[in-house]
């Protein structure tokens, strides 16, 4: 089977990151995958520097004539048997390329991201009855779904994303590593969490969450990983200087880091205060670390979360809440033993990769049976 993957997208987060872990998981299957790509976005330097084969393009403005020509030549020459993307608005290059070669190839979408837009005009309508199936990676996704875009609930499945559960487990990593690195003692308490820095995940939240539980405790540490965006990075100047407003000398800004199950592992509490996460890899991530959660209760997180039996639930948006419900585990070894374990079995039962990956394999051969 020879596959087209497809994320045409100049940002770097949950999406562009899930695209390279699918795509080397299909290789690792013995699958053919390529990859369609905007030319020098991070995920072409990405795929670049695994040996991933890119077919990069060029997309400016909201036409792309030149660049549908290029990807409708791509596919007659590749002879692909089946075409996935991980991004909604890249049907519009790859419909109008499809309907160029006259070609049946299965197109696939995994949508990863929810829209406020209805998508149920006459363009639309063309564009999305060339798709066989759209991949919902949540509940909340697939209603968005029926409620945005021109299609029948048939044409919806449910597939979560996946967590390399092998890869995520805590009997294999050290967090000894992690403490030393940043100064922080064996008796200290490390909350964190992990996200891009971007309007809507929730640092402010944690934040002020901070400020309030260091009345109480003087032995905590707050970690925040993750790194600025394409054009996020004065949103996260204003993060870093209303930690400083708030006096917070005990929060750690780890930026970047490739040693995510590393710098999981050494958390004591994992954090997830996104307002509106579609899913949520890094609950999953954090989860299959074993570690104890406090969640906002709302979209995506639904489907992962588990309040009282993987972890703790907060009102959405609300600090104070968060910061209540934080402190149930920071008092109690036994609460945070308990909800980490049960968070590692689930994680293995509903989210492993490796299942996951069996899964969309599934699906591509069951759609390529059903087109012939």
């Amino acid at each position: 089977m020879k596959i087209l993957y497809s994320c045409l997208s100049k940002s770097w987060g949950g999406m562009e990151m899930f695209t390279l872990t699918a795509v080397k998981q299909l290789l690792k299957r013995n699958i053919s995958v390529e990859l369609l790509c905007i030319a020098e976005s991070r995920i072409h330097i990405e795929a670049n520097n695994i040996g991933i084969i890119i077919h990069p393009v060029k997309l400016s403005g909201v036409l792309h004539p030149y660049s549908i020509l290029r990807t409708a030549s791509i596919i007659r020459r590749s002879r692909f048997d089946l075409i996935h993307t991980q991004a909604s608005k890249d049907l519009w290059l790859l419909v109008p390329a499809l309907k160029i070669l006259r070609s049946k190839i299965p197109l696939i979408m995994t949508k990863q991201v929810g829209s406020f837009i209805i998508k149920k005009d006459i363009f639309h309508k063309w564009i999305y009855h060339r798709l066989n199936y759209a991949l919902a990676i949540s509940n909340v996704i697939k209603k968005n779904l029926l409620e945005t875009c021109p299609l029948t609930e048939n044409k919806i499945l449910l597939l979560h994303n996946g967590v390399d559960t092998e890869k995520f487990n805590p009997l294999r990593k050290d967090l000894k590593n992690i403490r030393l690195e940043f100064g922080i003692g064996q008796n200290e308490i490390i909350i964190g969490m992990l996200a891009r820095f971007s309007p809507g995940k929730g640092h402010e939240e944690f934040l002020y969450a901070a400020k309030g539980l260091n009345k109480n405790f003087s032995n905590l540490k707050f970690m925040v990983v993750g790194e600025a965006s394409r054009g996020e990075n004065d949103y996260a100047e204003s993060i870093k200087k209303l930690s400083a407003d708030l006096s917070l000398p005990n929060i750690i800004f780890t930026g970047y880091r490739t040693d995510t199950a590393d710098v999981l592992n050494a958390m004591d509490i994992f954090v997830f205060p996104s307002h509106n996460e579609a899913f949520g890899i890094s609950l999953a991530e954090a989860m299959s670390m074993g570690k104890p959660s406090v969640c906002a209760d709302a979209d995506g997180v639904l489907d992962i979360a588990v309040e009282g039996g993987t972890s703790f639930l907060f009102k959405n948006k609300n600090s104070a809440d968060l910061s209540e419900k934080i402190e149930k585990l920071i008092v109690s070894t036994d609460e945070r033993r308990r909800l980490g374990e049960a968070a590692r079995k689930r994680a293995i039962e509903k989210f492993d990769l490796e299942k996951l990956t069996t899964k969309v394999i599934e699906i591509y051969e069951s759609t390529q049976r059903s087109e012939k």
